[in-house]
Formats: structure tokens, sequence, C-alpha cells
């Protein structure tokens, strides 16, 4: 497997360490410099000259600092002759940014997508992007791997019996019923309507809660306040207090531990998509995505006839 190597950006080192330790590869060697201006400087310590080069970098906060980096990388991997370059952008940041909600707004992600096709990147793998017209942004290849199986199989023994899966709002019913399907359960919609770009408000339960326990699942949990909302809605609607919630993306930024210490939430499952920061959270469950890039990397590689249609 000489014909590529994965390269690691600061925002996710312990994930791309794992991917690597799957692949049994050593990681690209690198220096990843932030002079006292904030300027970032990449510098390979390898020759990338017609190899197939591969960059994990999660958009994570700080997003705008892990974007010029990951920029970065990519300019010194095209200019050192690198034959095909992967960004693996496990979160990507300004996702929820889609369209525009006024006539004087940018679509950041498609500035994000630009910019990233300008620099050099030759292909994009991410994971359950929060909209998945974000690929038409694109005109190069772009594969979104889904967490879903295997949050499915790391839950699947802590659901109490008699459980709904249940959607916070009317975009990730596609994704509910994935876990739906996949669990044996029926799926709840919560209707929201967004007051703010931090702040919405459920206002109505479609689906019957009452008497059940709930999966939450989402694609990202940021400061935490519209399942805080989800979470009094369902019980409103005569839920029972076991609930259980499952988020590709963990953020957790501001206040939003304190927003999720309710009583009845009985775990809190993310992967590692970005790092963890909650460490002392006995809810909070770490499931690794590791496997799954891995896999997909040996997709991508000429000796593996994997398709990454198997993944899903």
């Amino acid at each position: 497997m000489d014909n590529f190597i994965l390269f690691a950006g600061t925002a996710n080192p312990d994930l791309a360490a794992a991917v690597a330790q799957k692949l049994n590869i050593p990681l690209g060697k690198s220096v990843v410099e932030r002079f006292p201006d904030g300027e970032v400087n990449v510098e390979l310590l390898e020759s990338v000259r017609q190899k197939a080069v591969f960059i994990l970098q999660s958009t994570a906060p700080p997003v705008n600092d892990h974007l010029v980096e990951l920029l970065a990388f990519t300019d010194a991997c095209r200019r050192a002759a690198a034959a095909r370059i992967t960004a693996i952008i496990p979160y990507f940041g300004y996702a929820r940014a889609d369209k525009r909600q006024g006539r004087r707004e940018p679509i950041t992600s498609s500035m994000v997508a630009e910019v990233l096709q300008a620099v050099g990147v030759n292909h994009v793998v991410t994971l359950d992007l929060h909209t998945p017209q974000i690929e038409g942004f694109f005109r190069i290849p772009v594969d979104s791997l889904t967490a879903v199986p295997i949050f499915c199989e790391a839950i699947r023994h802590h659901l109490p019996p008699n459980f709904v899966v249940v959607s916070p709002d009317t975009g990730r019913v596609q994704i509910a019923t994935q876990y739906a399907q996949r669990l044996n359960s029926e799926v709840v919609v919560l209707h929201k309507h967004r007051k703010s770009g931090t702040e919405t408000a459920v206002t109505r339960v479609v689906g019957d809660a009452k008497g059940c326990a709930c999966l939450i699942i989402d694609d990202m949990i940021s400061t935490g306040g519209t399942l805080a909302r989800s979470i009094e809605a369902l019980l409103t609607a005569q839920a029972r207090p076991e609930i259980i919630i499952a988020a590709t993306h963990g953020l957790f930024v501001q206040d939003a531990r304190a927003k999720l210490s309710h009583p009845s939430i009985k775990a809190v499952f993310v992967t590692d998509t970005i790092t963890p920061k909650e460490t002392d959270w006995q809810q909070l469950k770490i499931v690794s995505v590791a496997p799954l890039i891995a896999t997909a990397i040996q997709g991508f590689t000429i000796k593996s006839p994997t398709s990454i249609s198997d993944l899903f």
C-alpha cells in the first residue's frame, strides 16, 4: 500500500492515528506551525510525488483556522506533485449555510466548496452532511459516508423496550427512517420553527410518543438548545423520561453540556469526527468512525476492489 499517503491535520490527530492503525500504515510526516499573528504554515517532511494523498482534517472549532490549515495542506501537496488529493473532512463546517435566508447573505457552504476545488482538492470524503444538496456545490466527486450502521450497533443494547426514533425536524426524517428500519421501531417527527441562527422552537409532535422511550437522532449537537426543547416537547407529549441521543458530530459549544444534563437523558452518543472535549461526562459515549474511514480509503486505492456503496 505504498501508492498513497495519509496526513493528519491538527483538528483530529487521534482519529487520523486510529485510521492509520486500521490501515497498518504510518501517518505521513509533516509539520504544522502557527505564527504569532495567527498565520498557518505547513511543511511536508516526505515525498508525495505521483502519490494519492489523503488529508484528514475536520473543520471543527475553530472552524476558520482548521479550514485554512486544510487549504495549506492541499496547496503544499499540489505543489509537491501529488497525483491526486482527497480531503477527508469528517465534520464539514459551514454545512448549515446551504441557502440564503435573506437576499444579502452568502451561501457559505458553496463558497467553501469552491475554495477547496480551487486550491487543488480532487475528491472530498465526509460524514453525514447536514444537507445532501451540499454535494451539488462541488464539481468533483463527493462521498458522504454515514455513521448510522455503526451507531445502531453501538446503541442497540442500550435501548429500553417500547421506544420510538425521533427526528428533531423534517430534514432528518430520512435518516430517522434508516434508524427505525435497522432497530425495528416507529418514527416520531418534531416540527420546529427557527427564530434565529441559535434559537428554535418546537411547534408540534407528529406521531405517538405516549408511554414510549425515545431515541433522538441528529447530525450534530452544537449548543444543545434544539435538543433541550425537543425533550421538553416529548415529555409534554407524555413520552417516558428515558431518552437516548445519537448525533454524528459533537461540537458541544457554549453551555451545551448544561442544557443536556436533563435527568431523563440516559446517554448521549456521538462519534469522534470532532475531538471530544467532555472527557468526564458519564452519559457521553464515543463511537469511533476510524474503521469506516479506513475501509473507505481502502476502497479508493488501486489494489482494493471495495465499493463505497458496501459501507451503507
